[in-house]
């Protein structure tokens, strides 16, 4: 369900699933906090052919970043479906969050 592969130093985590709720958040969140247990570690979390993220998908990505700074990481996003993508808007959280159309733009603004 959650794959973490390494470009560089950089830990890219994808999905097998397209939906991101409630039944499968707590799973998804084991995973991506474990990658914060180093300092400084630098995280992509990929979108792509994810159709969907429901409040508790949100409500994870917020606990991550907050955990992600507390631990002198950095969190950013790529590849999010137009649906995602728009929620992300309707609820304010491109603000909060560093969000990129494509994995190699992503990649290359760590640099």
């Amino acid at each position: 369900m959650v794959n973490i592969e390494k470009n560089d130093k950089i830990d890219i985590i994808s999905f097998s699933v397209n939906k991101i709720n409630a039944l499968i958040i707590d799973e998804i969140r084991e995973a991506i906090l474990k990658v914060f247990d180093n300092s400084n570690s630098k995280v992509i979390i990929d979108l792509k052919g994810v159709e969907y993220v429901d409040s508790s998908g949100f409500g994870c990505f917020l606990s991550c970043m907050k955990a992600a700074r507390n631990n002198y990481c950095a969190l950013k996003f790529a590849n999010p479906e137009p649906r995602v993508s728009e929620l992300f808007e309707t609820l304010h959280l491109n603000t909060v969050f560093q969000i990129y159309s494509d994995i190699e733009s992503c990649i290359k603004s760590f640099n």
